[in-house]
């Protein structure tokens, strides 16, 4: 990076922080820090946005265009469904009841062990999830900026530990109003300098992504084993945001500091009507790096570490030496697809394009094999890559900017959540019950310092998935279901009572994870998505049958 973008992104996160203390000087109370019912729908908006929209979403989103094409769009199809659930029937509860956190609730419905117990899932989700929201952004700047892996977790660890420690949830609503700011402007330049980059009208151009397999937004083909599909999307897809913004605690506590429920409910709404578009934005803003690239020749892997570790290799200049003739052929073979655009000129385009995915193939087999310390899987560096190297001066700060700001805004929110689910419904409960507001909020920024020193622990000793986007939504899947499933029971099965669902949860949970690891090693065929509506149900399932057969049945004290 050159000097001016240097001082852009230093002016732009310094503003940030800044801009969030300040708002939340005059906080003195533990019941502001934690909630303060003060914002408006708008910021409620944004603020649920920009807890979701971490730096993960905009350095993997756009490769995973790349790579796949628009597919991924439809992982998002099922989120207006649920914001409209949640707003009817969840939110109207919430506020009811004057909660901190989801999970008194559930004290309430089924008594304290299922709380605890609901509460500490989410703790481990979450805190595992806070990790690689500091470790995505950490990665890929330390890797292509030369920065110290150690040293970046650790300062975007601690700047977002500071403002929240603070302000508490005040603190990070403010901040990301201005996050999400910096966001849509660094998007929205980026969007419009990569067309002016192209050498082709966008129609055309859109025409040559289609020839080539990247305009897919949606599949109708029902396959359990197929990540991403129209049934994926509205069945799986549904389940985990009904979880994730109905049960977790980092965007329970979003919406949770409305003026009112109809500002909480506008909020969600906000997030539902603008959140598919905005997803469908940052994956065409990767397909036309895509048509970019068919112009301007890109690395065989994006990763830059494989280019240093690898230059000597025989094979992997046998590889590139390949690549030179082949992007040599592809600038022919568009050239007169541009004349003719005929069927043969198509045909011959999607040959090169499979040879050259060909080509990628083994390179990640090679670096897999020779430099196994290295990510193979350059999905991740694809947009930071053309940012570097293709965008003028100022621009590339605001974008590098862009990414940190998003890192911690999701992470500040995450930090906020782990802090009050610890310090309310384990701490106070618990070992507290009297006591004082000023000790309240004293222990509040205390656990937020220890999930904040939690989270750069995971970040420093985290390893890359095969996607960071896929690796957060991963590990919710592995807990949200279950979740889901314990809330689910509380609103819709009043005879069920508290032993049948904390039995259920001990019984299902274990499930789950080994669902999980039998499709990671290949005994069966069932994508991530799929244990939401899975760990929902079966839990539901489970609580009944135990219900019914085996618990006797408990006095039920509480109003639907």
């Amino acid at each position: 990076m050159k000097t001016l973008d240097w001082v852009v992104l230093a002016s732009v996160m310094i503003f940030i922080v800044a801009y969030g203390i300040w708002k939340t000087r005059k906080i003195k109370s533990a019941d502001t820090f934690i909630q303060g019912k003060t914002n408006s729908w708008w910021v409620v908006g944004l603020s649920i946005m920009a807890t979701q929209a971490s730096a993960i979403t905009f350095l993997s989103t756009p490769g995973q265009a790349y790579h796949d094409g628009l597919g991924f769009v439809q992982f998002y199809f099922g989120l207006p469904l649920a914001m409209v659930i949640l707003s009817i029937w969840v939110l109207p509860k919430f506020f009811k009841m004057n909660v901190f956190t989801a999970y008194e609730y559930l004290e309430y419905r089924f008594g304290l062990s299922t709380r605890i117990l609901t509460s500490v899932l989410f703790l481990i989700q979450r805190g595992l999830a806070a990790g690689i929201t500091i470790f995505a952004p950490s990665i890929i700047l330390s890797t292509i900026l030369g920065w110290n892996l150690l040293y970046t977790n650790i300062i975007i660890g601690v700047i977002v530990i500071f403002y929240t420690m603070l302000g508490g949830t005040q603190a990070v609503s403010q901040t990301q109003k201005q996050q999400m700011f910096v966001i849509f402007v660094g998007m929205f330049l980026a969007f419009y300098m990569i067309i002016k980059g192209l050498p082709m009208n966008l129609n055309d151009s859109f025409h040559l992504a289609g020839e080539l397999g990247k305009i897919n937004p949606v599949s109708f083909e029902f396959d359990l084993s197929d990540r991403y599909n129209i049934w994926s999307a509205f069945l799986g897809g549904t389940f985990l945001f009904l979880s994730y913004f109905g049960t977790d605690q980092s965007q329970v506590q979003r919406y949770l500091t409305g003026k009112s429920l109809k500002e909480a409910r506008l909020g969600l709404l906000f997030n539902g009507l603008f959140k598919v578009p905005m997803q469908f934005f940052i994956l065409l803003t990767g397909i036309l790096v895509f048509l970019f690239f068919q112009f301007e020749k890109s690395p065989l892997n994006f990763n830059p570490m494989v280019a240093k570790e690898l230059s000597e290799n025989v094979q992997y200049q046998s590889l590139n030496q390949e690549y030179d003739d082949l992007f040599y052929q592809k600038q022919l073979a568009l050239t007169d697809w541009k004349i003719r655009n005929s069927e043969t000129a198509v045909v011959n385009l999607q040959e090169i394009h499979q040879r050259e995915l060909e080509l990628r193939s083994k390179m990640k087999t090679l670096v897999t094999e020779e430099a196994a310390h290295i990510e193979a899987n350059d999905k991740d560096y694809v947009f930071i890559y053309y940012i570097l190297n293709y965008l003028p001066q100022g621009i590339v700060g605001l974008l590098i900017a862009v990414i940190l700001s998003a890192a911690m805004s999701s992470t500040s929110s995450e930090l906020n959540a782990l802090a009050t689910t610890s310090v309310v419904d384990l701490y106070r409960r618990n070992f507290a019950l009297d006591i004082s507001d000023k000790s309240f909020l004293k222990a509040s920024r205390w656990f937020t310092l220890l999930w904040g020193f939690v989270a750069i622990f995971f970040a420093v000793n985290a390893s890359l998935f095969e996607n960071l986007i896929q690796a957060v939504n991963i590990i919710g899947s592995l807990f949200y279901g279950v979740i889901l499933g314990v809330f689910a029971v509380a609103f819709l099965f009043p005879k069920i009572g508290g032993r049948a669902t904390l039995w259920s949860i001990i019984i299902v949970e274990p499930i789950i994870i080994l669902l999980y690891f039998l499709d990671r090693f290949e005994y069966i065929d069932l994508e991530f998505l799929w244990l939401n509506p899975i760990g929902c149900l079966l839990l539901i399932f489970t609580a009944q049958i135990l219900q019914l057969f085996i618990i006797k049945p408990e006095k039920l004290n509480f109003e639907m």
